[in-house]
């Protein structure tokens, strides 16, 4: 799992029959201060109704990814699982 940033949404009328109804979005993964990294926009299937600009929780595991969705026959290998409100870190010496 890793933290992320929506970015975008993805629009697609004609899709897999396992993906109809799921909305697609696009994001890039942020480090433990919300700081976009440098990577390319990952597409995720979201599940809790995550919006532009919302830090977000993603799974990015294949076998659990088919788990949520209950079967393994769509094509998805990344999930938005969350939307965060807060992240807050304390240092352990």
């Amino acid at each position: 799992m890793y933290l992320a940033k929506v970015t975008g949404n993805v629009v697609s009328t004609i899709k897999n029959k396992h993906l109809v109804g799921f909305k697609l979005l696009l994001v890039k993964p942020i480090d433990l201060q919300g700081n976009v990294k440098e990577e390319n926009e990952i597409i995720t299937i979201d599940l809790v109704d995550a919006g532009i600009g919302d830090n977000v929780i993603v799974v990015d595991e294949g076998d659990a990814v088919q788990q949520i969705l209950g079967h393994e026959n769509a094509p998805v290998n990344v999930m938005i699982i969350g939307v965060v409100d807060n992240i807050e870190t304390q240092d352990i010496i």
